[in-house]
């Protein structure tokens, strides 16, 4: 028997109470007419759905293809707009109003009759396990969370698609959403007035949806869970298997994929009251919700926070996340006392940073002047609370101004004769990151063991220049530059610094702020304030080729830890390639033609 809509929703609302339910009551149940509802009845008892206002075990059976059959809920994503939070834990697991996010979630699900779980996660996955023993879910690993969207978790647990609700981990439902039986596809919607910069979405007959665009005006935005019927999820297995391989897929989401192919996904927007359906896109959001979880929440970050500035927790708000950078995770935040930046060490740095070095050296640096933002830094653990500067600019390096400036900052940094207790150099640096590379696995790069054995031979050559060693910074570049309103240039990030050659940080800062050759020529001028001797010309450039050398083992050894270095991985080889031969050259008096 093929159901009708209007007799699937009598059905359905039947099915849900065991007593006889007037016509009047199903119609306000269903959310159809009087007239409507008469006449589905009188059909469902023609063909032995319905008896006597009850539904029959036929009834039961005729609704069958329309039980929800499992749920996946995704849980893999780092939540990074939930900073700093979601630096020590994921956002599924936090605790609003009394109960734990996916636990709420997983209890709502299986309230409807929805035993089969799947949990895909990724980013802090252990939080999650111990979900199997406690609900009986099923844990599947998204290993690739980091470079991959969640199209690709989805694709992981493609083999469960059938009539599945597809969930995230992070959604608090106020009321429980889920059923046991559902007449089609559908995504979730929420009307939103005046501007949006969320998912909106048009739709035509049967409320199916026929257009997405990402940000509009008093419109149905996609929010909260979807729902997957089994001729949506053949369709949609059958595209996802097409595309997953290529490589920009990598960075979808599946609702991307959907959106791509409207014309083949049969889904219908299901519209709910505002503020059934919580996402919580920042702290302050969910702050609104639960006045007290800022409070209650088993927050280390916060703690450390609360002490260094003296502050209750309460104060604390304005929190978003900043540009991350490739070795920590940072976000902005207000006090009543000011704007601050929170920097919480990336996973895997305590193998490549001392911080007990960067520790005396930021305290050094703020001494000299040369960074007034630094406030606090937790030498063990590599948690560090710096002033925020608002509207400051960061260091053009092509601009002859600013690059004039930089070069007057590094000498000022190399006269001191403060000293601390660490080393730097890029030759052992590099074999450091070398032997750390190895370990993993053995390095089978086309060029790379011709490329060491030349870096060896220019290594010779450096290290019998015995050039001046002083403080450096080691990481000396135009983003770890701030410079305030009153144009003082502040030298932030002092990760790297120690007593080291004092070209490192002209090499560093010719390699990682692509300065072209006249650049080069001209900081070193700025540098020495003349033209520098042929010995001098040829010592900064063999640093240039070793900062891009050691840089690009670095960036090496961080893309095997699962981290996405990107563009730099190549900016690095570049530089090192290319300054290579032409200091090799030099120190051999050999002339290129």
């Amino acid at each position: 028997m093929t159901l009708t809509r209007s007799q699937f929703k009598v059905l359905h609302a039947l099915s849900k109470s065991a007593d006889r339910l007037s016509q009047r009551t199903l119609a306000g149940l269903a959310s159809l007419s009087l007239g409507t509802i008469n006449k589905a009845v009188q059909e469902l008892e023609k063909t032995g759905c319905l008896k006597d206002g009850r539904i029959t075990p036929h009834g039961i059976t005729v609704l069958e293809p329309f039980r929800v059959q499992n749920a996946i809920i995704l849980a893999a994503g780092l939540s990074s707009r939930f900073a700093p939070i979601s630096y020590e834990r994921p956002k599924g697991v936090l605790k609003v109003k009394g109960e734990i996010l996916i636990e709420r979630q997983i209890r709502q699900l299986r309230e409807a009759g929805i035993d089969k779980i799947t949990v895909v996660v990724g980013y802090k996955k252990e939080y999650f396990f111990y979900l199997a023993a406690k609900y009986g879910v099923s844990i599947v690993v998204n290993s690739e969370y980091a470079t991959k969207n969640n199209s690709w978790s989805l694709w992981l647990a493609s083999s469960s698609l059938s009539n599945t609700y597809i969930c995230s981990s992070d959604n608090y439902f106020v009321e429980n959403p889920f059923e046991r039986y559902v007449w089609k596809a559908y995504y979730a919607t929420e009307f939103a007035h005046g501007a949006t910069e969320e998912w909106c979405v048009t739709t035509g007959s049967a409320n199916r949806i026929t257009g997405i665009t990402i940000g509009g005006n008093d419109s149905w935005i996609m929010l909260g869970h979807v729902y997957f019927d089994q001729a949506f999820s053949q369709a949609f297995k059958a595209i996802l298997e097409q595309e997953i391989s290529n490589p920009e897929t990598d960075s979808k989401l599946w609702e991307d994929i959907f959106k791509d192919h409207l014309a083949e996904l049969n889904m219908e927007a299901r519209h709910y009251p505002s503020g059934q359906i919580k996402e919580f896109d920042s702290l302050d959001e969910l702050r609104d919700f639960d006045e007290s979880f800022i409070e209650n929440v088993d927050s280390n970050i916060f703690d450390n926070i609360s002490e260094v500035l003296g502050c209750d927790r309460s104060e604390i708000r304005n929190v978003y996340p900043l540009k991350q950078g490739l070795t920590n995770l940072s976000c902005h935040f207000t006090t009543d006392s000011g704007e601050w930046v929170y920097r919480h060490p990336g996973i895997g740095t305590e193998l490549l940073i001392d911080r007990s070095a960067e520790h005396s050296a930021l305290k050094l640096a703020k001494e000299l002047s040369l960074d007034t933002t630094f406030l606090y830094m937790d030498a063990g653990r590599g948690w560090k609370i710096s002033r925020f500067i608002p509207n400051a600019r960061q260091l053009d390096p092509h601009d002859p101004v600013d690059l004039k400036r930089a070069m007057q900052i590094c000498r000022e940094l190399h006269a001191t004769d403060r000293k601390v207790d660490r080393s730097f150099s890029f030759i052992t640096e590099t074999e450091r990151y070398k032997s750390l590379l190895t370990e993993k696995a053995e390095i089978e790069i086309p060029d790379y063991r011709e490329l060491s054995e030349k870096f060896d031979e220019l290594a010779g050559f450096i290290e019998a220049d015995q050039a001046r060693v002083c403080l450096c910074h080691n990481d000396f570049f135009s983003l770890n530059f701030l410079i305030d309103q009153y144009d003082h240039y502040n030298l932030i990030d002092w990760e790297y610094a120690g007593m080291g050659d004092y070209a490192n940080d002209f090499g560093t800062f010719a390699v990682c702020c692509q300065l072209d050759g006249s650049e080069v020529d001209q900081a070193l001028e700025f540098y020495f304030e003349r033209k520098p001797t042929p010995e001098e010309h040829r010592h900064n450039l063999a640093l240039i080729a070793f900062a891009g050398w050691c840089w690009y083992n670095w960036s090496l050894l961080k893309e095997a830890e699962g981290d996405a270095v990107g563009e730099w991985l190549y900016i690095y080889y570049r530089y090192a390639v290319t300054y290579l031969d032409q200091s090799l050259n030099l120190y051999k008096g050999e002339v290129r033609r």
